[in-house]
């Protein structure tokens, strides 16, 4: 099982860490990472490598078996043997331009109060998919309250309860087509806001940034209709 540091800190860059593993398909497991893998609508992390002089580019990083983080070599080519200690470094700009994205899309949700059917991050916009089967009356205002809370520079925290503890509050996960993960024991909480300025909890196993501040304006892209109770809604971090 690869310790996910990015759990504990997604502000790591770069970290060493020892090969543990190799995969039939050219995947490199490491006992330890600070890269996300594809999972929950948010892209798989890129980045580089290094062991002695030598230097692969990660293309992508996705879930393997038993708990194992891949990372998913550029090209194919020689790899590092399992033992050997290696430096890895993130693509740091896309990684945080996923974490905006991302919590921007928490405070979405809570402007448009709505279950969740399907969401996408992307480095420069994303996208929630909603049970709204008419449009919304005012656009505008949907955008100048996303960017209200935005500004309010809430902090963003996490937590965790067991399992029980999340099956006893069903109210916490508003996504319909993704349940969050369950089955070790405990299941991670993101909070935004604190006290009596609490936003929003949800479970979520992403990365974020550490307040609300740091996302920047947004703009709300198209709304589009994707069946007769689903509407999708785009938004775009600004230039």
């Amino acid at each position: 099982m690869t310790d996910p540091m990015f759990r504990t800190d997604a502000y790591l860059r770069e970290a060493p860490a020892r090969v543990v593993g190799r995969t039939p398909e050219g995947g490199i497991v490491l006992d330890a990472t600070i890269f996300y893998p594809t999972s929950g609508g948010q892209p798989g992390d890129s980045g580089t490598l290094g062991f002695g002089a030598a230097q692969i580019a990660i293309a992508t990083t996705v879930k393997g078996e038993d708990g194992a983080i891949v990372l998913v070599p550029e090209t194919p080519g020689p790899l590092p043997e399992p033992g050997t200690e290696v430096t890895q470094t993130l693509d740091w700009d896309r990684r945080h331009r996923h974490m905006r994205v991302h919590t921007a899309l928490h405070l979405l949700s809570v402007v448009i109060p709505l279950p969740v059917t399907g969401g996408q991050i992307g480095a420069d916009k994303g996208r929630l998919d909603f049970l709204m089967p008419e449009p919304p009356a005012d656009p505008a205002a949907i955008e100048a309250a996303l960017n209200a809370l935005v500004a309010r520079d809430l902090p963003v925290t996490d937590d965790w309860i067991t399992d029980a503890e999340l099956a006893a509050n069903p109210g916490l996960v508003k996504t319909m087509s993704v349940q969050p993960p369950m089955g070790q024991g405990r299941v991670r909480l993101v909070r935004i806001g604190a006290g009596a300025d609490q936003v929003d909890l949800q479970p979520c196993g992403g990365t974020h940034v550490a307040r609300t501040g740091e996302i920047g304006r947004v703009t709300l892209g198209k709304i589009e209709n994707k069946g007769r109770q689903n509407r999708r809604v785009n938004i775009l971090l600004a230039p």
